[in-house]
Parts: structure tokens; C-alpha cells; sequence
């Protein structure tokens, strides 16, 4: 279809104009419905108008702009694909949606992709309640564009079309960005239509031992909707049977920091080699210790190496630490 220019417009001469062409529509005969379509289009034209000027067209000078403006203007906020078509003033609307999210680094979610994160656990509703949102409606959920999203698009766009199964796409998407936070779309996108991402994710996480963590799975530090792979290692056998709900209950109870040397991941440095938090078995699971809360100690990725090449017993190990505090 052949872009129109856009022209300066005053609504209220907008307005009328409207008018009249909704006034002359019915004066067509019914029967004449070919006629009554051609008269709607000059209606649609202008209404498309309308909208495009609801945000000051000094401020924008493209549909993505002004959808752009308009989700800065309500983040963390359900817009629905009604109202971002009105304001866009444009019909592929969701092109540009597109454009924003996978070239520029807007984290704006859809309705289906939050739903799916919603069923995994993987979403905090406090931050965005979206439980009347819609599979078509929209969120956006950061202010600033994420500067590396051009650069993992041009991967994300390769594996999508990779002849190989969606966990397989995934997780050598992961290995790609190792320790750089993706978003629940990016992985919606490369799953190409596949609703199991979020399982497959998931089973990564828990099945195959993959250190990928979320908001709501041992990073609180973490936006909403986001994950990471924390390290380009999958876990020893026997880790990956602690489930998530033990996993957090231990980490809440050291306060998410290193028993050893009270490291947190909001103290986390490029030049600093403590990258993430880690659980240690005081009784080792091989000689029968347990994956419950009461044997596992939260270390810094630093110091739990330190304990298994110093090959130090549970005793060695509680002494080592430091107490945790009175309640």
C-alpha cells in the first residue's frame, strides 16, 4: 500500500469534515454496496489522521515514534492494540511494535507471552498486575532501550529458522548471551510460534541443570519478565533435583548473599570474578546428604569452588561461614 503524506491538520476542522463524510455515507442506498465502501475509505483516511495528532507531530515523525511516545507516556500500563492503533495512526501497527522490541531494546511484552510467563512462575505482579490483560493487549517494562538488542536479534532471527527442536534454539541462545539478561519475547520469538517456550525453559532450568534464573527463581535483582544464564555450565548431577521452592527458601534465609563473604549480585562488577550465587551441600548428595533447606548453604560461585578444592567437610565448612543473623 502507498504511504500517504501525512498533512498538518486542525481537528476541529477535522471534525467536521468527518461529519460530513459520515452524513454523506448515508445517504447511499443500502443496496449500493460497493458505493458505500468507496465512501468509508475518505472516513478511515482521516480518522487515521486524527490519531496521528493526538501526540504533537512536531515530537514524531513516524508511526513507531508515536507508539513509542505513547508507551513511555503509560509503562508498566495494559494498552490494548486499539488504542496503540488509534494513536499510531498506521496499519502495521504491529510491524512496528516488532521494530521497537527486537532492533531498538524496548522490553514491550504481549498478552500471550505474559500469560505463558505467568503459568511457569516467572512473573511478578506486583510490579505490572496484569490479570484482566489480553493476548493481543501490550506492556512496556523498562524506560531505557537495551543497547545490545540489535545485535541478539540478528541471532535470534538465525536460530528461529534452525531446523532443530525449540529447547535446542533456546538454549543455544542462552549460551550466546552467557551472564547478559533476554527477555520472555526474545525467547517467544525464537520458539516461532511455539507456546511450550516457557516449559522448555524451565526444563533447562530444572531438568538439565542449566544455571538460567529469574526474578521469581533466585534473582531478585532482575526485572520482571527477564532471564539469564548465569554461567556456560550446566550443574552436577545430583544439583539439578533441588527444586525451585527449596532453592528460594535457602536464599531468603541467607538473605541472598554469600555466607562466606556476604557477596550479593547487586555488588556484581565486570572486573570482579564473583558472578552469582550458588548452593552448597553440607552433607555431600553422592555420600546421602539431602537437597532440603537445612543442608544447603548459599556461597558465591568464588568461595563454593574454594570448598570443593579444599575438599571441606560439613563441620569445616559451618565454622568457615559466617553465622547467620538473630531474627
Amino acid at each position: 500500500m502507498a504511504k500517504r503524506n501525512r498533512i498538518s491538520l486542525d481537528i476541529l476542522s477535522a471534525k467536521d469534515a468527518l461529519l460530513t463524510l459520515i452524513e454523506e455515507f448515508g445517504g447511499i442506498p443500502k443496496e449500493n454496496m460497493r458505493e458505500r465502501v468507496l465512501a468509508l475509505i475518505p472516513v478511515h483516511e482521516l480518522l487515521q489522521d486524527i490519531g496521528a495528532h493526538i501526540i504533537d507531530p512536531d515530537l514524531t515523525a513516524s508511526g513507531r515514534e508515536r507508539i513509542l511516545k505513547y508507551f513511555l507516556a503509560y509503562p508498566y500500563t495494559i494498552l490494548s492494540t486499539k488504542e496503540i492503533m488509534i494513536v499510531s495512526g498506521i496499519l502495521d501497527y504491529p510491524r512496528r511494535i516488532r521494530e521497537l522490541r527486537v532492533q531498538f531494546g524496548w522490553n514491550i511484552y504481549s498478552g500471550s507471552t505474559i500469560k505463558e510467563m505467568r503459568l511457569a512462575g516467572d512473573w511478578d505482579n506486583s510490579i505490572a498486575d496484569v490479570d484482566e490483560i489480553q493476548p493481543d493487549d501490550y506492556v512496556l517494562m523498562n524506560d531505557s532501550a537495551d543497547r545490545d538488542a540489535a545485535y541478539r536479534w540478528r541471532i535470534s532471527n538465525a536460530l528461529r529458522k534452525e531446523k532443530i527442536g525449540t529447547q535446542d534454539k533456546l538454549l543455544a541462545y542462552f549460551r550466546h548471551n552467557v551472564g547478559k539478561p533476554v527477555t520472555g519475547e526474545e525467547l517467544a520469538y525464537i520458539a516461532n510460534g511455539k507456546t511450550e517456550w516457557n516449559r522448555r525453559t524451565r526444563e533447562l532450568r530444572t531438568e538439565e541443570g542449566w544455571p538460567i534464573k529469574t526474578k521469581m527463581s533466585g534473582r531478585p535483582d532482575l526485572p520482571t519478565g527477564v532471564y539469564i544464564l548465569e554461567e556456560n555450565k550446566q550443574a552436577e548431577p545430583h544439583d539439578r533435583h533441588i527444586s525451585d521452592s527449596v532453592r528460594v527458601e535457602v536464599l531468603n534465609r541467607d538473605h541472598f548473599a554469600c555466607r562466606r563473604c556476604n557477596w550479593t549480585q547487586e555488588q556484581a562488577t565486570e572486573s570482579d570474578p564473583r558472578r552469582f550465587l550458588e548452593l552448597h551441600h553440607l552433607e555431600h548428595h553422592a555420600a546421602g546428604g539431602s537437597n532440603e533447606e537445612d543442608n544447603l548453604v548459599t556461597l558465591c560461585n568464588v568461595h563454593h569452588d574454594e570448598v570443593h578444592k579444599r575438599k571441606m567437610s560439613a563441620d569445616a565448612v559451618l565454622q568457615w561461614i559466617c553465622p547467620l543473623p538473630l531474627a
